[in-house]
């Protein structure tokens, strides 16, 4: 079966602009252009365009995907399957709020009681299967299936009042990065504290801290897209500056 970019931008729910940017950087080519000037896709096409789109669905660049994908070593029957089990994983993220959310509602009308741990249960496992999502790969290739497993442990045992300062650190670390970045001197007092306030930060998901840890955490920020998109979100080179004030304060000179 063979498909015009037309028939397959119906196929696939995107437009037609999507797929000639495809084409253009090189992540989906189709498969030959007829005599009339048209892009044809064959089969091979459709297959990579879904495992794009899902990609895409997770939240992974497109540079990200182009090198994924291109990779000698891909195997779509594996990245199938992945994809199936982080679709279970929302699906049970999903469930979890639902749940905590009907419970919120009955409790309101008098129907139930519910305790202050099950208003909060919820949340907590939002907050993991969130981070699983995002970035899950990449910190168990990176920490290993032990490592990550202890920190969603801690993050399950974590209590209302914890929860409520990591959400006010959280802003804290955000709102003192800004301010040092403006100094711009990473070894500046400003930059050290936000990158003592961060290692505070890490401690809530850490169970124990090492500066070389930390310093690959903040390299991490750089070299993946998605990390310094979130944090150059609203001043462009501001991951490299929590990166070059964390290497400062670990000790660790920056590349």
């Amino acid at each position: 079966m063979e498909y015009t970019i037309q028939q397959l931008a119906r196929l696939a729910g995107v437009s037609t602009r999507t797929l000639r940017y495809y084409d253009e950087i090189e992540l989906l080519m189709p498969a030959r252009i007829n005599s009339s000037g048209y892009r044809i896709y064959g089969q091979a096409e459709v297959d990579r365009l879904q495992q794009i789109l899902f990609y895409r669905e997770l939240g992974v660049g497109l540079e990200s995907i182009k090198e994924i994908i291109s990779a000698p070593s891909f195997s779509g029957a594996r990245a199938l399957k992945e994809h199936h089990q982080q679709l279970l994983d929302k699906r049970n993220q999903l469930n979890t709020l639902i749940a905590n959310v009907e419970k919120t509602i009955a409790r309101s009308e008098g129907r139930i009681t519910m305790t202050d741990k099950e208003k909060f249960e919820g949340f907590k496992q939002n907050m993991i299967q969130e981070n699983e999502q995002k970035y899950g790969q990449e910190l168990r290739e990176k920490y290993g299936d032990e490592t990550i497993h202890a920190s969603n442990q801690k993050v399950k045992n974590m209590t209302q009042e914890q929860h409520e300062e990591l959400t006010r650190l959280t802003g804290e670390v955000t709102s003192t990065l800004a301010e040092a970045f403006q100094t711009g001197d990473p070894a500046g007092i400003l930059a050290q504290k936000a990158a003592h306030l961060h290692r505070t930060w890490l401690s809530y998901y850490w169970s124990e801290y090492t500066k070389e840890a930390h310093a690959g955490v903040a390299q991490m920020y750089v070299d993946d897209e998605r990390f310094k998109a979130y944090y150059d979100e609203k001043q462009p080179g501001t991951a490299e500056f929590l990166r070059d004030a964390i290497h400062v304060y670990a000790g660790i000179k920056s590349p």
